[in-house]
């Protein structure tokens, strides 16, 4: 059996998809993948921050319709990264375990997070992140920054940041560990849902190929990952929106903790839920009903006049 796998060329897309692909064969054998490098939107706009950029899914959208058009067989993408409503016709087909999913602090003296001096300049485009840091660390001046993880990392060193806020599992797939300054909490710094899995996804009708794709599904974190989504999707939330929620499942029971903040990072409310891990989108609904329940309509307001409708 052969097969094509569409991805970005950034090092960290193409460690992922090899990643994928030893997965692939350790459950057949026989495989053989080609790798098929796509350049996306989101690899060509590298001047602008990514929050000024109004289209969905550009890191994705170039390689789903080369997985619509047969030109691939299959595309590996961050999970992070891809839109709450899929293309249509295609389908996340598999989420191999999930890895970290914390966010992690770099900084170039070595300082954690409670320790930088005030006014020190901190590495971020999320508006998660800035919302988060701003409610620990106020004190602290926030300036965007763009690029890869090597490329963050490297102008760190060159004394553009004091410190930068990083995904631990991009620096983890590169190798690039001993720079962490600091793993952040996760009450602190909810990840974005689906920060730390992988989504395999094919076209819907690829019965041949999901049929392959599908032994190396992780059904924990498939679950953790649906009902994390579910959650954002039941908010009305994007990469705009100061939010994060983390799910998991332990002893057959599946749990979620969300938050949502107000653009300033002085407001924020949270839940968590239990649930069945076989309906992890029911989960995941009934915290966002609850977080929109406690107040969280209101923030909605202020993230669309902060950030616009995305």
């Amino acid at each position: 059996m052969k097969l094509t796998v569409g991805t970005r060329g950034s090092r960290l897309s193409l460690i992922q998809t090899e990643s994928v692909i030893r997965r692939l064969r350790r459950e057949i054998p026989e495989l053989e993948v080609e790798v098929k490098i796509i350049k996306t939107t989101g690899d060509r706009i590298t001047r602008r921050p990514l929050i000024s950029i109004r289209e969905k899914g550009i890191f994705e959208r170039e390689i789903d319709k080369a997985v619509l058009r047969g030109d691939v067989d299959f595309a590996v993408h961050s999970m992070k990264d891809v839109p709450i409503i899929q293309p249509p016709r295609t389908v996340i087909v598999a989420v191999p375990e999930r890895e970290s999913a914390y966010d992690v602090l770099v900084s170039r003296e070595g300082l954690g997070l409670k320790e930088l001096p005030g006014g020190a300049v901190i590495g971020t485009g999320s508006p998660r992140r800035i919302a988060q840091l701003l409610r620990v660390r106020p004190d602290l001046r926030v300036k965007s920054i763009r690029g890869n993880v090597d490329t963050r990392v490297r102008k760190l060193k060159q004394g553009l940041y004091d410190a930068v806020i990083l995904a631990e599992v991009g620096l983890q797939r590169l190798g690039m560990q001993d720079c962490i300054t600091e793993r952040l909490s996760l009450e602190d710094f909810t990840p974005a849902p689906g920060q730390g899995a992988l989504a395999v996804v094919a076209r819907e009708d690829n019965e041949k190929v999901i049929e392959a794709l599908r032994l190396i599904n992780h059904q924990p974190s498939m679950a953790s990952v649906l009902a994390e989504r579910a959650f954002i999707k039941e908010i009305g939330g994007g990469c705009r929106v100061p939010m994060g929620a983390f799910a998991q499942v332990q002893n057959n029971m599946l749990s979620i903790y969300a938050v949502v903040l107000s653009p300033d990072g002085r407001t924020r409310i949270q839940t968590s839920k239990k649930g069945d891990p076989e309906h992890p989108e029911e989960l995941g609904v009934k915290a966002a009903r609850e977080i929109l329940e406690k107040g969280a309509a209101s923030l909605i307001k202020r993230w669309r006049e902060t950030y616009g409708n995305r």
